[in-house]
């Protein structure tokens, strides 16, 4: 960074240079240059083969049942000191570059300085060395694993080493253990790889043609969008993309827009191939007065949608025909400030509905998310439709503070597009209504329901954080996280409009608060019986992390980082999923009826291990003065139990699981027990509800997510595959005793067994792993885990198909992951002056 800045002629000097290029051709594995459109794709340009496997060996007097490793460091003498025990027995290193004076141990051989290098890799088993054109495009097209160790300040290595890997090609070496000797792990997982690059190898003969082509002038070139000013932006691009020392900095999301052309990820939408474009004409019709895009091409598209709502306040129905753009053309004073809020959907990887009981969970944002604008006015200067300034004038009241809601999508959703509600209609005197009154307020007209999750967080804000709203308010909702499908698109909404309102208002709220208090809209303004994850992954993730929070209430662990050689996706049943549903809340009631029981369970052994002793004498007992002291202090705390999630599986078996009922009838408990102690959740007396399976599921769902934390870090096997997958199907089973499955999921969970085991059986290339059920379960989407290679993603898509074969329903994929709220921040936006003078007044 510091040459970039002290270099900067250099630096500029290289871009109008490049800018003369007319043409680019492009290898696979390549950096993205985004200022070349015109180019062309050839394959990788690869050395052919002199000599054969067998020759070569014969040449070295090697046999075939020894294990060949090729040390590769780019031919470069460096004075490695490498000793004879870093091999594993009945190993043999080619090394490549050593000094003519070095001295290697019997089973290390020198090569030549001159030697042909292609058919020393080709008849090796493996490769170690530095990731590097050559070496990456020789080990894929050879079929050779390539152990690598990281290279810093080498801006091409993040794509390089995504091409190994997503080939199914690469293992990376900690530089620590290449230079104490600790190869063993890492040549043993390398022979496990399949490498499966089948693309071409030709491309040296290919460029060689195309050049001959282009000299004889046999391509055009349009010029169309090259130029030096492009070439500026891809520089400062690429400055920002180095490594820093210290710090470990990933491929930014922006700049990983180019992942779809080198063929990783299916073929983007036109707004994200356009992002680039986009990003720049909103920077023409805005002034960004805070905040950055974090290169989100929804962002961009979302802010570029806001400039074309200026454009059509005045538009006849036939240029303007959704009833949503006309309401949101006339929301906002273009000529004031406008507050933009991002949150992401979730993808339940683990944990689920055990957050209630105060699991460990492990969730995952996506890339699908919802963009709230908002903006604050006097109540005079407020724009009003027609509907509410009728209301107000029959009021008499002058000029009142009014909430006005635009939700996009609404078309889609058999929803009314707008609501609206004067501010002092939320309040019961001088203190906002209670949450009962507002659920049943926003429960009045089946079509405006949804405006509760964006207007009730303004309630919340009211009743917990005493805010008073004294001007008008404008939001506009855009969401793209699918509704009903299990990935809390009702968390995004909620998230995203509190975290709009709070910005526009100058409320520092943290994050986890925000998501505490997102919370209590759902559960006590929607009327949901939610726990808190959804909220939590939506307000606090980070891209390509998975949350890791224990839900007592919601303390964040830690983000766990997804490893790079595991890939998960969602798949929607088609099924609806909703928490506010009966199953999902006779669910939770169980198990809070478990938990309840377990308690009363707990008391009464511990009442019959003390005796004689007065309770309120246990605290001053020492473990000498019982043979079960300490039986007796776990009895104290499970007597005092505040989440199903702190006691163990074996507790649970050894004293518990006897003791509870299959199912009992509400009124039964209530007679025995008195309460629940659920906040959210209210028994029916003559309702039966189901205890033991619900009161287990918590139990041994937390145990299956802290095994499935700690496996993530573990070595890079199938095993580690397997078993995250067989936790994750373990989940999937005990949802279904619960009675949260559906048709629909079982459906998909079966096709990814049946991928898995035919893969497996046909020749041990399986490449997904497991699958379960997500959220709240009853339908909605399934995760599936898998192996992050190009083969996982085809065998998804024939998932997908026959899913639909099936049904008739084609599933979406939900795959990709984006940052949370908290990481993204806010948007302080204004249009342009020369820009608002130019639109139309009302």
């Amino acid at each position: 960074m510091e040459a970039g800045n002290h270099h900067r002629a250099i630096v500029w000097q290289i871009a109008e240079d490049y800018s003369h290029c007319d043409l680019l051709l492009r290898l696979p594995g390549y950096c993205p240059m985004p200022a070349f459109r015109d180019l062309i794709d050839v394959p990788l340009v690869v050395r052919r083969l002199r000599k054969s496997r067998s020759e070569v060996r014969k040449e070295l007097g090697i046999g075939d049942d020894v294990k060949v490793l090729i040390f590769n460091f780019g031919g470069q003498p460096a004075g490695w000191n490498l000793k004879q025990d870093w091999l594993p027995d009945g190993w043999f290193c080619l090394v490549c570059g050593a000094s003519d004076n070095q001295e290697l141990p019997p089973n290390y051989v020198k090569l030549a300085k001159d030697v042909y290098t292609p058919d020393f890799i080709a008849a090796s088993d493996c490769m170690l060395g530095k990731v590097g054109y050559g070496t990456v495009s020789e080990s894929l097209a050879y079929k050779v694993p390539f152990v690598f160790v990281r290279r810093d300040y080498f801006n091409e290595e993040p794509f390089l080493r995504n091409m190994l890997e997503h080939y199914q090609g690469g293992v990376e070496m900690i530089r620590r253990d290449l230079l104490t000797g600790r190869w063993a792990p890492y040549l043993e997982r390398a022979l496990t790889l399949k490498p499966c690059y089948e693309r071409g190898i030709d491309g040296g003969e290919i460029i060689a043609g195309l050049l001959q082509h282009t000299a004889k002038g046999k391509y055009f070139v349009s010029h169309q969008l090259s130029g030096a000013r492009r070439l500026r932006d891809a520089i400062v691009l690429g400055y920002q993309l180095q490594r820093v020392p210290g710090r470990d900095m990933t491929v930014p999301d922006w700049y990983s827009l180019a992942e779809n052309e080198i063929g990783f990820q299916p073929a983007a939408s036109n707004a994200d191939m356009n992002v680039k474009i986009l990003s720049k004409l909103c920077f023409e019709e805005f002034e960004i007065l805070h905040g950055e895009f974090h290169g989100l091409p929804d962002t961009v598209a979302f802010i570029k949608s806001l400039s074309g709502l200026a454009k059509i306040a005045d538009s006849s129905p036939q240029k303007c025909p959704m009833r949503e753009h006309v309401a949101a053309s006339a929301l906002f004073d273009w000529e004031e400030e406008i507050y933009v809020a991002r949150a992401p959907g979730r993808l339940d990887v683990m944990g689920g509905i055990a957050d209630y009981s105060g699991s460990l969970v492990l969730q995952m944002p996506i890339k699908e998310a919802c963009h709230v604008a908002v903006q604050k006015n006097h109540p005079r200067k407020q724009k009003l439709w027609k509907h509410a300034q009728a209301r107000q004038q029959a009021k008499g009241l002058g000029s009142i503070a009014v909430l006005q809601i635009v939700s996009f999508g609404s078309e889609l959703s058999n929803r009314a597009p707008t609501f609206d509600i004067d501010l002092s209609d939320l309040m019961d005197g001088e203190q906002p209504m209670s949450y009962e009154k507002a659920r049943q307020l926003f429960s009045q007209d089946p079509s405006q329901k949804w405006a509760a999750y964006a207007a009730g967080t303004v309630l919340v804000l009211m009743a917990e954080l005493g805010v008073r709203f004294t001007q008008s308010i404008s939001i506009l909702v855009s969401s793209a996280v699918p509704e009903g499908k299990g990935v809390s698109s009702s968390a995004a909404v909620e998230v995203a409009t509190m975290c709009a309102i709070a910005a526009a208002h100058d409320l520092r709220i943290e994050p986890r608060d925000i998501a505490l208090l997102c919370q209590k809209v759902e559960n006590h303004v929607v009327g949901a019986p939610c726990g808190v994850m959804d909220q939590m992954t939506s307000a606090c993730g980070e891209a390509n992390k998975l949350l890791a929070m224990v839900c007592q209430p919601a303390e964040v662990k830690e983000l766990v980082p997804i490893p790079s050689h595991i890939r998960f996706w969602g798949l929607d049943s088609g099924i609806r999923h909703s928490v506010g549903g009966t199953d999902y809340g006779s669910v939770r009631i169980g198990a809070f009826m478990g938990r309840r029981m377990i308690k009363s369970e707990a008391s009464s052994l511990l009442s019959d291990s003390l005796g004689g002793i007065e309770p309120q004498q246990v605290g001053k007992m020492t473990p000498d003065d019982s043979d079960e002291g300490h039986g007796i202090e776990i009895l104290k705390t499970e007597a005092l139990l505040d989440y199903l999630c702190n006691i163990s599986t074996h507790r649970y078996e050894c004293l518990y699981t006897k003791k509870l009922p299959e199912c009992i009838s509400g009124e039964e408990f209530l007679t025995k027990y008195l309460d629940h102690n659920d906040v959210v959740t209210i028994i029916d007396p003559k309702r039966t509800y189901a205890i033991k399976a619900p009161t287990k599921h918590p139990i041994y769902e937390n145990f299956r997510v802290e095994a499935f934390k700690a496996l993530l870090t573990a070595a890079q096997t199938d095993e580690q595959l397997c078993s995250l997958g067989e936790l994750m199907y373990q989940c999937h089973y005990s949802y279904n005793e619960c009675g949260l499955g559906s048709d629909g999921t079982d459906r998909l969970v079966n096709l990814v067994q049946e991928m898995q085991h035919s893969k497996s059986y046909q020749d041990g290339s399986a490449s997904l792993f497991g699958a379960k059920i997500t959220g709240g379960g009853s339908g909605g989407s399934v995760c599936v885990i898998g192996r992050n290679c190009i083969q996982s993603t085809e065998e998804i898509q024939k998932i997908q198909q026959r899913y639909k074969s099936a049904t008739g329903y084609l599933p979406y994929i939900f795959e990709g992951s984006s940052p949370g709220a908290g990481k993204f921040g806010y948007l302080r936006i204004r249009m342009r002056q020369s820009l608002t003078d130019a639109s139309p007044r009302n």
